[in-house]
């Protein structure tokens, strides 16, 4: 389930809970919104804080200054490693450079 909540005192702030069985993932482009949520959850629940999320069902999870990036390449190198198969050098591959046309 995923719940969105928007400041009533300023729209452009904004947090995202994400509930997931006993898992539950927040973020807030406000760090008040975060806390006020965490007082909240303290005060219904026992939980704990585990920090940065890193990795989430299957998705990794980069936090960097221009945005966060999801990526599936640590469940992709898992499953070939469980399904046994043979894992190659990877090599960078170069594009064509194309205009985008709008």
């Amino acid at each position: 389930m995923l719940l969105i909540k928007y400041s009533s005192l300023d729209a452009s702030n904004v947090i995202l809970v994400q509930v997931y069985v006993d898992d539950i993932i927040f973020g807030s482009n406000n760090n008040s919104m975060c806390e006020e949520f965490v007082v909240a959850m303290h005060g219904e629940f026992e939980m704990s804080m585990m920090g940065e999320l890193t990795y989430f069902l299957g998705l990794q999870v980069k936090q960097l200054e221009h945005g966060t990036f999801l990526s599936q390449s640590k469940y992709c190198f898992d499953m070939m490693k469980s399904s046994k198969w043979r894992i190659v050098k990877t090599l960078p591959l170069q594009l064509p450079q194309t205009t985008l046309w709008l």
